[in-house]
């Protein structure tokens, strides 16, 4: 029995005096991540150390930051070092940007030594305090907390506890799947009863969506003005439904994550990232389709039960023949829903076969098909391929058996 660090969210029930409160909160915090955003364009690379002093002397000379909590203002900070570290550990990772007012969720942090839980109601510094919705028990004293709000309005607390974990039940031995991502269906596997159809839930609620749009914006005042309280209302109910969209989705793709966990010992899940479809003409589908969120939770489970799971590059996986690993000289077209080997006279359902080809790669140990290649010779019907070791030359080489 293991012990783990986990994240419990519960709903909010901020009145109207907490909600200014936090705001007002937010309000200072992103105040002084601006700063040092404006700090590290400015030529300095801030840490955390230098950070905190320069807070303590503006808190010093500001009475409108004193009147918010040391705790939360620290924790902005330190939060924005730490991304900062990453982006220049990482290369290619964005740096820390400027937090618009309008464009921007209010997030805030506490420690454990700002914030109390009495009576079932959250008590932060300053004398704010918030009835929690308790669906459920906290295993164990949060060591700390974060605040966050939703596009739709609506509050919540993240506490940070410890709770002791079951080893997980072993998977059958020698289970395997592989995992291609796509827009027909958002997940086809290697096998037919683990793959996850595209259910099109935002399609279903686009009239209802448009609906609220369209009263957004027959109630939308003229730049610069207030928006009014039709309007604020119209907006919320637009949220609402893209909301509901996106928790079906993150709800079936919770639960299809969890069978494929719980029943194979090896995921091999194409490493696809979906951001550039959102500048195809697939764009409005491939947002339905979720693909990251149901990618970030099989990855997510699969750690956590202790299972392989293998990230395997897209790079060439559609165009490979899972036969016999030869490839297609030209790229298939998004049309073509049937790959058809030339080498071999193999045909099959496209994801599929590119399903059977990313699982395959990882079975040899590899992340990407390029470290895979044909072997000479079947085996008992099958292709018998091993991993190419770099050569001098820059040429692979290919171990066979025989």
């Amino acid at each position: 029995m293991g012990v783990e660090v986990v994240r419990y969210n519960f709903r909010l029930r901020a009145g109207s005096n907490a909600e200014r409160a936090l705001l007002d909160e937010w309000h200072r915090c992103r105040f002084l991540w601006n700063e040092a955003v404006h700090l590290q364009k400015t030529g300095a690379r801030p840490t955390s150390g230098k950070l905190s002093k320069q807070l303590t002397e503006t808190r010093r000379r500001s009475a409108w930051l004193r009147a918010g909590s040391q705790v939360a203002q620290q924790q902005t900070l330190r939060t924005y070092a730490r991304a900062l570290d990453s982006s220049f550990a990482v290369k290619g990772r964005n740096r820390p940007k400027f937090k618009s007012r309008k464009a921007t969720s209010p997030t805030l942090e506490y420690t454990r030594r700002s914030f109390r839980i009495q009576e079932g109601r959250l008590r932060l510094p300053k004398g704010v305090t918030i009835p929690v919705v308790w669906s459920r028990k906290l295993p164990s004293e949060p060591s700390s907390v974060r605040i966050t709000r939703d596009s739709v309005g609506d509050w919540y607390a993240s506490f940070v506890v410890t709770r002791s974990t079951e080893p997980p039940a072993p998977a059958p031995p020698g289970s395997a799947i592989g995992v291609d991502w796509g827009v027909t269906h958002t997940a086809t596997t290697t096998d037919e009863r683990f793959d996850l159809p595209h259910r099109g839930h935002r399609k279903r609620c686009a009239a209802e969506l448009a609906k609220a749009q369209r009263t957004m914006a027959r109630r939308r005042r003229p730049k610069g003005s207030r928006p009014s309280n039709g309007y604020r209302r119209a907006r919320k109910r637009a949220s609402q439904v893209q909301k509901k969209a996106a928790r079906r989705n993150q709800h079936e793709a919770r639960m299809w994550a969890r069978g494929v966990v719980a029943h194979h010992a090896l995921i091999a899940v194409e490493d696809f990232r979906p951001q550039f479809l959102a500048r195809s003409t697939m764009a409005r589908k491939a947002a339905d389709a979720a693909i990251g969120a149901a990618k970030r939770e099989l990855v997510e489970q699969g750690t956590r039960a202790g299972r392989k799971v293998v990230l395997v590059r897209p790079a060439y996986t559609s165009m490979t023949c899972s036969r016999c690993f030869a490839r297609a000289k030209q790229r298939l077209e998004l049309g073509e829903r049937t790959f058809r080997c030339s080498a071999c006279d193999y045909s099959a359902c496209r994801d599929r076969n590119a399903a059977r080809v990313i699982l395959a790669v990882a079975e040899r140990g590899h992340t990407g098909v390029d470290d895979v290649r044909q072997a000479d010779h079947l085996l008992g019907g099958s292709v018998a391929v091993r991993a190419g070791n770099l050569l001098p030359s820059g040429r692979r080489g290919v171990n066979t058996e025989g």
